[in-house]
């Protein structure tokens, strides 16, 4: 017998389907927006510019500024842009950094977002913001910053390089994990989580096989959709604490980032979790969940300790207390001593047991 629980579903339009980009135009009507910005990182310009120019009029043109962990003059600065060419809505191509600063602009501005993910990120699917100010990153849920339509086109992830495939696949896995032992998790949840765990740790092995298969492009962005999902129900835990002040204070890669610190944080969660492990060992077919994902993703090409993405010894301890200050919830206490074990086993990669 289930447990007594919430569920509430997030009010949002999905599509999916292979080339539904095509659809854009009329989700730009269907929302009734006049003009849109299309939002980008540098590195994706070139594609928010095709899907500015196939909106047409509808689209004002394209911001490629986007950057990992949403910086607030970024912010400020889109929507300048997007005021002074007269849109009313934005286009988020790409993934995590993108939406992020969509969810940026929505969130001092309201202004309405369609998101186009073109990685495993999963942040379209959240009410989660994330702005860094004064080197801190702050995060926090509001119904404002959640996309009205987010569309699935697996198409768009074909040129995701395989190495930037696999730790993204793992950022959105990392969603799930959290999402099992979250304080605010029910039956729903938790089958959606567990689904997308093992659509991703298949489909990632496939795409490292053949990138360009459009069959596993499809299933892992359908694994990265139900964890994404997952995240945007529940409550951050542990991991995304310590994802968010690895990022935010040091400015460690973001998916890379959660790869590595996902097994460890599972490790340290996992004697509280007795359910999510059970749920985990169902979707991977491990024994030890935490040791499979670290092993997997190794496996995959992934970094494998926090060192190899730019942390140092000496930042050891400042991150620690960061950590530790306003703990977000956990199954298992959050004490400086678990955690400064639990992050320099992941500084150094030292292997799971």
């Amino acid at each position: 017998m289930p447990s007594p629980f919430f569920y509430q579903s997030l009010p949002m339009r999905v599509s999916f389907g292979a080339g539904y980009r095509s659809k854009l135009a009329d989700e730009v009507n269907r929302l009734g927006l006049r003009k849109v910005l299309v939002l980008a990182t540098e590195f994706q310009a070139g594609l928010a510019q095709e899907i500015s120019d196939s909106l047409g009029e509808l689209s004002v043109g394209v911001y490629s500024k986007a950057e990992m962990h949403v910086p607030i003059e970024t912010a400020r600065d889109a929507q300048r842009c997007a005021t002074e060419a007269g849109a009313d809505g934005c286009i988020a191509v790409g993934g995590g950094s993108t939406t992020g600063l969509g969810k940026a602009i929505a969130l001092e501005y309201g202004t309405p977002i369609i998101a186009l993910p073109t990685t495993y990120a999963g942040s379209e699917m959240t009410p989660v913001w994330g702005l860094t100010a004064d080197g801190e990153k702050k995060t926090g849920k509001d119904p404002r910053v959640l996309p009205a339509s987010v569309i699935y086109d697996p198409e768009l992830t074909l040129s995701l390089p395989v190495d930037m495939s696999v730790t993204s696949g793992f950022n959105a896995i990392a969603h799930a994990v959290e999402a099992l032992y979250a304080p605010d998790g029910s039956p729903i949840i938790s089958l959606m989580a567990e689904e997308g765990v093992r659509a991703l740790v298949t489909a990632l092995p496939n795409i490292t096989q053949n990138p360009q298969h459009i069959g596993h492009r499809s299933d892992a962005l359908y694994g990265a959709w139900l964890c994404g999902a997952t995240l945007g129900a529940t409550t951050m835990s542990l991991h995304h604490k310590l994802c968010h002040t690895l990022g935010g204070t040091f400015n460690l890669p973001h998916a890379e980032t959660h790869t590595v610190v996902l097994p460890y944080a599972l490790a340290y969660n996992a004697p509280s979790a007795p359910g999510a492990v059970e749920a985990l060992r169902r979707a991977t077919g491990a024994q030890n969940p935490a040791a499979y994902l670290r092993d997997l993703s190794i496996k995959l090409g992934a970094p494998a300790s926090l060192r190899e993405l730019g942390l140092s010894a000496e930042n050891l301890e400042r991150a620690v207390a960061l950590a530790t200050r306003n703990p977000y919830a956990n199954p298992r206490d959050v004490t400086q001593e678990g955690i400064r074990r639990l992050l320099t086993a992941a500084l150094h990669g030292e292997p799971i047991t």
